[in-house]
Order: structure tokens, then sequence, then C-alpha cells
């Protein structure tokens, strides 16, 4: 069971099972809803329990995505691909241990120019 929350605790999360390897995807979206950009682990959507459900606010990113954020403090939780089986959870809303590290990047193409990828993981462009 790995466990996690926003920033100001209104929302947490339960996720059975083991966390598979997180992605950072360096996409204008994900860089404008991070800061940076997004690191998350794409879970089972019937392995996920979240508590305090009323304070996540969804929001339409695009046709076939929301994104999930604390309505309290602005946490930035979930991408949810609403027709797909699985959800992306941030991963620095996770406690430690999370028991996985990054596998690759993605949208390497849109990324940032303000910083370089250097760590030799896989990367896709998009």
């Amino acid at each position: 069971m790995h466990k996690g929350s926003c920033l100001c605790g209104a929302v947490s999360f339960e996720v059975a099972g083991e966390l598979p390897a997180p992605d950072a995807c360096h996409c204008s979206q994900c860089r404008k809803t991070s800061g940076h950009f997004w690191a998350s682990t794409d879970v089972p959507k019937v392995d996920v329990t979240i508590h305090g459900e009323d304070n996540v606010r969804w929001f339409q990113s695009s046709e076939k995505v929301r994104r999930g954020f604390c309505a309290t403090c602005g946490s930035a939780l979930f991408w949810d691909p609403v027709h797909r089986s699985k959800i992306a959870i941030a991963m620095g809303a996770f406690e430690a241990p999370t028991g996985t590290m990054l596998g690759k990047h993605i949208f390497t193409a849109d990324k940032g120019d303000y910083y370089a990828i250097a760590d030799g993981l896989p990367r896709n462009e998009r």
C-alpha cells in the first residue's frame, strides 16, 4: 500500500500494489501544471482510493484528459485519461519510500529551454 496527499492534507490517497516506474512528461501542459516537468506513475484506477474527494477539482485540459488538483492548496495530483483504466498520480505527492525510480522521459521535443535532460534514461520525443 502506498499513501500520499496534497500539501495541506485536504486530499489524500492510497494505492494498492506496487508503483510502476514513473515517467517525466516535458509537454507544455504538464510544465504549466507542475511548474517544471510532471513526474507521475500510472496505476489502475481500481487500485486507487481517494479521501477528501470533495476537495478535488477537475480541469478538463483536453478532450480526452482531465487534471485533478486540491481546491484548498492547489497541489496538482492526478492526470486522468477519462476513457482509460489507469490514472497518473504525481510522484511528489507520495510518502516515502515509493519503491520505484524514474523510468523514462516523454514529450522531450517540447521540453523547456531552461534545463537539460542528462540522466541517460530513455526518451520519447512525442
